[in-house]
């Protein structure tokens, strides 16, 4: 499912139109995406969690070469899936 599969669904579930429906998805994206940039956790009962997490700076070594190699730091997206999405998925 891409994210126009989901504009369908979700405009024929509420009976919307499709610009109206992907209005919807979008603003639940960007709050999604807002919160995550504050570094909030956002917990969705039965679906799951959205969360940040860091990485710190590590050495790794070029696997072409062998040469070390710095790899900086960086922030990621973690989702965990709640009780009810694994169980429906399972």
């Amino acid at each position: 499912m891409n994210k126009m599969d989901l504009i369908a669904a979700v405009a024929d579930a509420t009976n919307e139109s499709k610009a109206r429906a992907g209005e919807m998805v979008d603003a639940v994206f960007a709050a999604i995406e807002g919160a995550l940039k504050n570094k909030q956790e956002v917990r969705l009962v039965g679906f799951g969690s959205f969360a940040t997490a860091v990485r710190k700076a590590t050495k790794g070594r070029n696997p072409r070469t062998g040469e070390e190699i710095d790899i900086p730091a960086s922030a990621s997206v973690r989702f965990k899936p709640g009780k009810s999405l694994k169980d429906a998925v399972s």
